[in-house]
């Protein structure tokens, strides 16, 4: 008998250890095919975009920049992982193949044309998964200016910035400064200049709320409208509208704070299989949650408007002529994280909110008010310094900072600080590593404090949507 309740005993031990390890395998297995899609993507977005520019990354910049200091796991295998850049005739890249397991088809991400970037493929989709791209011609896009040097009141803060002043293990890959329209000062670290882009991570979001209010400036939506989620017609999400989509608000759960989307970035899962299908746990409108799948959400509701004005033309319009939205391998567009851009277009996307929705040439692309309605918080909001309005940070509890400033803030320090009371767009980018972090707010307090106070033109006085 006490044989047998030992063995019984030993049995039931080892049940959950065997689970355990096996679960224990699964997890490395994913975490290598997660961290060889991470690797494909930025070795192809960072080195075709920036080609596409007539600037020129390695993959040694891209390993030493965009692939170090990255979230564990992925950090700890990344670097593991050898890489096969294919090239079309013509010189531009095809493709980026990572092995990351001997029985199993590389991930590639695959350069598909000019307008919309690299995509990945599912884990374990060929390499032909998408049939062979596009061949852009090469350097299509215009030549930037030199750098303009600011001036001196402004050069010891910028200097700052490029250094570690502004926070300990801080890496800035570029600063610029615009000023009624005209930038006044910039600089870039060793390996960037004006033509190189960057991943924007959550920036994006913040152009994802741009390219919506384009398409109720056309006609096509009202924010008030509900965003289609759900079943049918008598699901509860339903009540969801795209308002609340672009403030945080649809009352959905998220796995994680945030919620990592890993499958749908780095795992060549499409937004419509992880972004849209989330359930309902609150009435929309009463609680905060900042969810990658709301961003993502909001897209899906206005895709249909893509077909005639998809993002690229967009950009063009209002002169982000170096900017790309990246899409997934079912053609959504991936805009809560996944968009490659410069400095300076940045510097044109917030000039765009200074003029309240009108581009250089006084076309407006922006309803009246826009700049207003994503500034305007509405219901509950994060916790912590920072407001939240529809797709934009709210810079407006900190001293030194005006009132009515608005920001989009990115993974790995991506800024882009809108003032309009100072007519003024502050861009910082960088590869900050996990676990340290850019003080903007400290940045942008001594920035304007160094410029003169400058006008305000009334279009930056925008009153309500």
């Amino acid at each position: 008998m006490i044989r047998t309740i030992l063995a019984a005993a030993t049995l039931l031990l080892a049940v959950p250890v065997a689970a355990q390890s096996q679960q224990d395998r699964l997890d490395a297995r994913y975490d290598r095919a997660l961290a060889a899609g991470y690797k494909a993507l930025m070795l192809c977005s960072a080195i075709a975009h920036a080609e596409a520019n007539g600037a020129r990354r390695t993959p040694e910049s891209v390993d030493a920049w965009e692939l170090a200091g990255i979230q564990p796991p992925l950090d700890g295998i990344v670097g593991s992982l050898g890489h096969e850049i294919v090239r079309h005739d013509n010189g531009t890249i095809e493709r980026v193949n990572v092995i990351w397991d001997e029985a199993s088809e590389p991930r590639s991400a695959l350069h598909l044309d000019e307008d919309r970037g690299c995509a990945l493929n599912p884990i374990g989709g060929p390499p032909s998964f998408y049939g062979r791209p596009a061949n852009p011609p090469a350097n299509r896009r215009m030549k930037m200016p030199d750098i303009r040097k600011a001036p001196a009141t402004l050069q010891g803060i910028v200097g700052s910035a490029m250094a570690t002043s502004y926070g300990d293990g801080s890496r800035t890959t570029a600063v610029v400064i615009q000023q009624s329209g005209a930038i006044i000062g910039e600089a870039y670290i060793d390996g960037f200049a004006p033509a190189t882009p960057q991943r924007t991570w959550s920036v994006a979001k913040s152009i994802a709320a741009t390219l919506v209010g384009a398409a109720v400036h056309r006609g096509e939506i009202d924010i008030g409208e509900s965003a289609g989620l759900g079943y049918s017609e008598g699901d509860p999400r339903r009540a969801i509208t795209i308002d609340h989509l672009l403030r945080m608000t649809s009352g959905r759960y998220s796995d994680t704070p945030g919620n990592r989307t890993d499958p749908l970035y780095w795992g060549g899962a499409s937004v419509r299989e992880v972004a849209l299908d989330w359930p309902m746990i609150d009435t929309p409108g009463t609680t905060y949650r900042y969810a990658n799948n709301d961003t993502l959400a909001a897209i899906a509701a206005i895709a249909r408007t893509f077909d005639a004005q998809p993002p690229a033309a967009f950009f063009a319009e209002v002169g982000m002529s170096h900017t790309v939205a990246e899409i997934d391998w079912r053609g959504s567009y991936i805009l809560s994280s996944q968009v490659w851009t410069t400095a300076r277009d940045l510097a044109r996307f917030g000039q765009l909110y200074l003029d309240d929705g009108r581009t250089s040439d006084g076309a407006r692309v922006l309803p009246e008010g826009w700049t207003a309605y994503v500034a305007t918080p509405s219901g509950p909001q994060p916790e912590g310094p920072f407001g939240y309005g529809a797709g934009f940070w709210l810079i407006n509890t900190s001293d030194g900072v005006p009132s009515d400033t608005i920001a989009a803030f990115g993974n790995r320090g991506q800024y882009v600080v809108i003032v309009p009371s100072r007519n003024v767009v502050i861009v910082r980018r960088g590869e900050d590593p996990v676990g340290s972090g850019f003080d903007i707010v400290a940045f942008t307090r001594d920035v304007l404090a160094a410029l003169p106070a400058g006008q305000v033109d009334e279009t930056h006085a925008a009153g309500g949507l």
